[in-house]
């Protein structure tokens, strides 16, 4: 009886931590939504100077290892630790390659002087720098949050290699998808405001 008590407590302050996160996030798409309004063309300007496709590449490196989690989940519930622990991995893999992929993009905008301060984005309209000034604050935020699900995974990982999250007691990789999860829904927000403007 306690163990469910306290599987239930975890998964209610996961539900909790969660709403958290979207209220951040949720701040700064209405933030983003107050500036575009404000600068529409501007906006789109910033958003066509992007890397559509290192975007698009993230994007699928993303919904994919939310497939990968979720399916992890699956095998740990069938008592399939070998498999889990192999889609486990492929969802790290994932998260690794999103930030490779998105450390070069920053390093592109930053040889080009397309960050707060650059001599480039100096010279640019207002509305550009409030673009770019947001594109940094909202995915440097959402690639720490990769990160930290990134390691919270692989600590996932080591317990269920050593045997101490089972399909009996599950909830801590329950709750480490459910994390991922939403790190991957923040992206499909992200995504379309930034590297889809027209």
């Amino acid at each position: 009886m306690t163990m469910q008590r306290d599987a239930t407590a975890a998964r209610l302050g996961m539900w909790l931590f969660l709403f958290s996160e979207l209220l951040l996030f949720g701040g700064l798409f209405l933030l983003y939504a107050v500036y575009l309004a404000r600068y529409p063309a501007d906006f789109v300007a910033g958003g066509r100077q992007l890397d559509l496709l290192l975007g698009t590449g993230n994007t699928i490196l993303l919904i994919t290892s939310s497939l990968t989690v979720a399916l992890a989940l699956s095998a740990l519930q069938q008592g399939r630790r070998r498999l889990c622990l192999g889609l486990l991995c492929a969802t790290v893999l994932a998260s690794l390659l999103f930030l490779v992929n998105k450390g070069v993009e920053w390093q592109a905008k930053f040889d080009h002087g397309l960050f707060p301060g650059g001599a480039r984005l100096e010279e640019t309209a207002p509305g550009q720098k409030v673009f770019f000034g947001l594109y940094f604050v909202t995915t440097g935020l959402h690639g720490l949050h990769v990160l930290i699900g990134a390691a919270l995974l692989l600590w996932i990982l080591g317990l269920v290699g050593s045997g101490r999250v089972t399909e009996q007691d599950p909830v801590m990789l329950e709750n480490g998808a459910l994390y991922w999860h939403l790190v991957d829904l923040i992206w499909i927000f992200i995504f379309p405001l930034y590297y889809l403007l027209l």
